[in-house]
């Protein structure tokens, strides 16, 4: 399966990307083509709601930045897995930008399944997020196929990673 992997911590060894990257690997060492992009590297702006893509764009967005590199990834996968801290409350702004700039497609048409990757030094703090990404699943009519958190004293541990590794067999 194509697997693209959003990974929207701005710090390169945080513990969400490390979660990004043992779910690439697991994915990979089970035969699946995996993208990784690393959002917060990227120049990507939120929607401007003008409506040039439900209009005179037939689909494409006006703003012409780093998110047209993800936008032919996002067209292939079958797998999207989101992969955020959580920054009071939410999913950080980084991973906000590209799931709302889909809005000029509408939904991703070939993504059939998703799974939230997210940490954050805080305990109690995922409810939000994690509604977030449920409505998503649920407007892109794609599977939740799990979600794995890690507060502080979870991350980077071998029981994390086998939490992050299960996932990639409901695939």
């Amino acid at each position: 399966m194509n697997i693209l992997i959003l990974q929207a911590s701005p710090r390169a060894n945080g513990n969400t990307a490390w979660m990004a990257e043992e779910y690439r690997n697991a994915a990979e060492a089970a035969g699946h083509n995996v993208t990784l992009v690393n959002v917060s590297r990227k120049k990507i702006a939120g929607c401007l709601a003008c409506e040039y893509c439900h209009n005179k764009g037939n689909g494409a967005c006006i703003q012409k930045d780093d998110m047209q590199e993800v936008y032919p990834l996002m067209a292939e996968a079958e797998v999207l897995v989101l992969a955020a801290p959580i920054y009071y409350f939410t999913l950080n702004a980084q991973i906000q930008a590209p799931i709302q700039r889909m809005y000029c497609v509408n939904a991703p048409a070939k993504v059939k399944k998703m799974a939230l990757l997210t940490s954050s030094y805080s305990p109690g703090v995922y409810n939000g997020a994690i509604a977030e990404y449920h409505d998503i699943c649920n407007y892109w009519h794609a599977e939740d196929t799990g979600i794995v958190t890690a507060k502080f004293d979870e991350q980077k541990t071998e029981e994390t990673r086998q939490k992050v590794i299960a996932l990639v067999s409901k695939i």
